[in-house]
């Protein structure tokens, strides 16, 4: 009997280490994929590094990896697709004044997107990643759902898959908690003290995101004015690359009270700072739709919508406003939103969609 072919992506991490170990326990013909998306490792260099600092995808522990399950892997440079469809929009986005997720632009235009691209050209059954998420079969049609451990679900980063894609779609972590990935990962002999997992965005190895954008767009740096809520001048900014709403730290704005970004505006060049109480909001207009459920457009529909990673659901009505963009309004208040990162749309376990926060 012809065993169902996967091909998986592998970043050298330990959730998608023993997402190759389960497919190879539960009968699969595995194949796995590293796409190199940023620099390349300098293997000299790396050797005296613990394993968590050699980048995003650590292409010598995959292959060991790969090796140790007698599975086939390769590495793919997408280098210039991922600078394309991650990097430069996360510094447009920036130095326009919004605050993208470049792990949500990753798996929509890069990843998995790639991993379908190369599974239809070489006629594989499925795709696979590490990823903590499930799908459900919903009246016929596949929907993406959270995973079993609530506190790793990535249904947040995972919320632009093209529909289309699910049906081909395995996610062998979903099912599990944490606790049993790293047992799995010991059993392979990984070491659980060193394979911490990174916060960091990849491709920012060196200082943080402010230092990355004016390395790679000098002419961010482009001094404004910091107003308050009247439009009255409070002094003077690094360049609104450079803030983030909700951000108290590096203002250096004395004036008696805590101020916090509320506003970043591009076409004034200016950053409003107000006090905390006015970072709450009740509503906001999310566009750049991607949409599982269809009858999200249709009519005003009670959801539950994420608007970080780190933050659970809450509760909210969705009202269409276009095809493209619907309002959400909010039971409580939600503090410092920020245009540009996502509002993820759920009922119950289910994801329904979701899109782009826009600007104020």
């Amino acid at each position: 009997m012809t065993r169902s072919t996967v091909l998986l992506g592998m970043s050298g991490g330990v959730d998608s280490s023993v997402a190759a170990a389960l497919l190879v326990r539960q009968g699969y013909d595995v194949h796995g994929i590293t796409f190199q998306v940023w620099e390349h490792e300098d293997e000299t260099v790396s050797a005296s590094k613990k394993w968590q600092e050699r980048g995003c995808c650590k292409v010598g522990i995959a292959r060991h990896v790969a090796k140790l399950l007698n599975i086939s892997h390769e590495v793919i440079d997408t280098r210039d697709i991922f600078r394309k469809g991650v990097i430069d929009d996360f510094l447009h986005g920036y130095t326009t004044g919004t605050t993208p997720n470049p792990c949500v632009r990753c798996n929509e235009r890069v990843k998995i997107r790639g991993l379908i691209d190369l599974a239809a050209s070489r006629d594989f059954n499925y795709v696979a990643t590490g990823h903590y998420a499930r799908l459900r079969n919903n009246h016929g049609t596949f929907v993406l759902a959270r995973a079993t451990d609530d506190r790793k679900d990535q249904t947040y980063f995972l919320y632009r898959l093209n529909p289309h894609w699910l049906p081909k779609l395995l996610f062998p972590l979903g099912d599990l908690v944490k606790s049993d990935v790293w047992r799995e990962a010991e059993a392979l002999g990984l070491p659980a003290d060193e394979l911490k997992e990174s916060q960091e965005i990849c491709f920012v190895t060196q200082g943080n995101y402010r230092t990355f954008i004016e390395k790679e767009v000098p002419e961010a740096k482009r001094p404004g004015l910091f107003i308050d809520e009247t439009g009255q001048p409070l002094g003077q900014h690094d360049g609104i690359a450079f803030y983030t709403p909700g951000q108290r730290r590096g203002l250096g704005v004395a004036t008696g009270q805590r101020l916090y970004v509320q506003q970043v505006r591009p076409t004034t060049n200016t950053v409003m700072l107000g006090p905390e109480k006015s970072l709450l909001r009740k509503d906001c207009t999310v566009s750049d739709l991607n949409i599982f459920v269809p009858r999200l457009l249709e009519s005003s529909t009670e959801v539950h919508v994420k608007v970080r990673y780190a933050t659970p659901p809450t509760p909210a009505i969705l009202s269409p406003l276009t095809s493209s963009s619907v309002c959400v309004q909010f039971r409580e208040p939600q503090r410092a939103l920020s245009p540009g990162q996502s509002a993820v749309f759920y009922e119950g376990e289910l994801v329904l969609g979701g899109g782009i926060i826009q600007p104020f």
